[in-house]
């Protein structure tokens, strides 16, 4: 039998459709949408119940909403709809088998008391989805019925398809949002007129205020160059006509200042972000801390210039005597050569330790040093390298004191020997003048702690921060004395290896003071 549509139901359906109208306009949130669309539709087609099922973007099908069904009853659907193969053609081979599944389905769970009405959900030629509503009674539409319900379905499909793209832009958000807020570069997103719109917790972080303070201000407020190693600043740039094309990035290096802080090192990259029309949407700035590029870079440079006046010169002594030794055109007496022989030994010995020293720091930088340990008696210890060095100056006296009850510690005893000969060796070298030099020991509860005294000028306060640092030379010991400032550098990883710690008594009676601990 035909069934007309009452023009009174008539006038709800195209309410119906206005509902859905407005619907598309105002409500994003795809499930309230999928929800309030399924009612609309159980109402309008005289139905008992009714379900939605969506096409995902990957292929396949999944019941996303439901009205008046239960959830076993869904799962079923879902499973059944799993077994649907995906084609490149939904329309003409996806939808009808989804039809027919859910007719069949319907029929047999309900002993052929219900039937179905599927509308297919078609946007802009996109298979979007398919609604199903259970109904308790056969019925045949006119052409005008068909009309409206067909309108009802394209309006229901556009608003699906609209609360899609909406909740995929909220995910490429979120995503955006997730990546901006942990990647380790500074970011700020600029508008084209410099104000910053958009600022990351890292860029925060380096430049020292929080991203509130920074949002809503000008770049220039906030990027301001103390100097430039490299690059045109952004405003240098635009003003020569940046950026002629979308992929034109900009890279300026050098140091800005920070609010209360000292000067950050700093690479920033410039990248456009351009409209169709080739009208400037966006500057993205991508800002990196190359201060430990620039550390590496000075420590580069100073390790050229250290080693190869380190090397240059002994190298240049021992060639200078070999040479003046071998010419066979002058006899030379005993003493000469013992002399001469002597300064040759001396800048191989020296040599020789600049050598290990370089390994040690190249190991030190590999992982660390590896230790031997052994029962070491620092008294005795002690005693017999301060003999060694008794030979090597006759205007210092070396003292040892520790008292009668110092334990045995337990020590690699090359590396403790390394230590002990640094210190030694640097108190004798930077008291020029001579005087005593102190080895003193004192015992603790759970470490012991040595010290080694000099009477020279003391260590100037500038320095006292950095003497232990890799190649560091303070300024008037540079110019008077020899040495790569590799040391204290390995006498501080040392003692750290043994667990212990070094430091400068920064108030010794004379001369400089350096004590290290051992545990017991």
């Amino acid at each position: 039998m035909v069934l007309n549509l009452l023009p009174d139901f008539r006038s709800r359906q195209r309410d119906y459709l206005l509902e859905i109208a407005r619907l598309i306009t105002q409500e994003l949130d795809l499930d309230k949408l999928l929800a309030r669309i399924l009612r609309v539709a159980v109402e309008m087609l005289a139905g008992q119940a009714g379900l939605i099922a969506l096409r995902r973007e990957q292929g396949g099908w999944e019941v996303a909403a439901s009205y008046g069904v239960t959830a076993a009853f869904i799962q079923q659907i879902n499973q059944l709809l799993g077994q649907v193969p995906d084609n490149e053609e939904p329309a003409r081979f996806e939808l009808p088998a989804i039809n027919q599944i859910l007719q069949t389905v319907t029929r047999e769970a309900s002993h052929n008391l219900l039937t179905g009405v599927a509308l297919p959900l078609i946007a802009r030629q996109r298979v979007v989805g398919l609604t199903f509503i259970f109904r308790a009674y056969r019925t045949v539409f006119s052409s005008n019925d068909r009309a409206l319900l067909q309108s009802f379905a394209d309006q229901a499909a556009i608003a699906v398809h609209n609360a899609q793209l909406y909740q995929q832009v909220r995910q490429e958000k979120r995503r955006l949002d997730a990546l901006l807020d942990s990647v380790a570069d500074g970011i700020l997103i600029l508008a084209a007129d410099h104000t910053i719109e958009r600022v990351n917790p890292a860029f925060a972080r380096m430049y020292g205020d929080s991203r509130q303070n920074i949002a809503g201000r000008s770049h220039d407020e906030v990027i301001r160059w103390v100097s430039r190693r490299q690059g045109q600043t952004l405003q240098e740039a635009e003003a020569d006509g940046w950026p002629l094309t979308p992929h034109a990035t900009l890279y300026v290096e050098g140091e800005i200042e920070r609010p209360g802080g000292l000067p950050l090192s700093v690479g920033v990259t410039y990248a456009p972000l351009l409209s169709p029309a080739g009208q400037l949407v966006n500057i993205i700035a991508t800002m990196r801390d190359i201060t430990h590029f620039r550390e590496a870079e000075e420590l580069k440079s100073t390790f050229i210039s250290v080693i190869t006046h380190e090397l240059k010169t002994p190298v240049a002594l021992i060639k200078g005597y070999t040479g003046t030794l071998r010419r066979e055109d002058v006899s030379w007496d005993d003493e000469i050569v013992r002399e001469s022989l002597q300064v040759i030994d001396e800048e191989a010995d020296r040599l020789n330790t600049l050598i290990e020293n370089l390994l040690d720091a190249s190991r030190l930088q590999a992982g660390g040093l590896r230790l031997n340990l052994t029962d070491i008696y620092l008294p005795d210890f002690a005693a017999r390298i301060a003999e060694r060095f008794r030979t090597q100056s006759d205007r210092h006296t070396l003292v040892v004191n520790f008292p009668s009850d110092f334990p045995v510690v337990l020590a690699d005893e090359d590396r403790l020997e390394q230590v002990f000969s640094n210190l030694l060796s640097n108190a004798i070298k930077y008291s020029p003048e001579g005087g005593e030099v102190r080895i003193s020991g004192q015992v603790r509860a759970d470490q012991v702690i040595i010290c080694v005294q000099d009477e020279g000028p003391g260590i100037a306060p500038g320095d006292l921060p950095h003497i232990f640092e890799r190649f560091y030379r303070a300024e008037d010991a540079a110019r008077t004395t020899k040495g790569a400032g590799l040391g204290l550098y390995l006498t501080r990883a040392i003692v750290e290896a043994h667990g212990g710690r070094i430091w400068v008594d920064p108030h010794p009676q004379d001369g400089a003071r350096i004590c290290f601990s051992l545990p017991r």
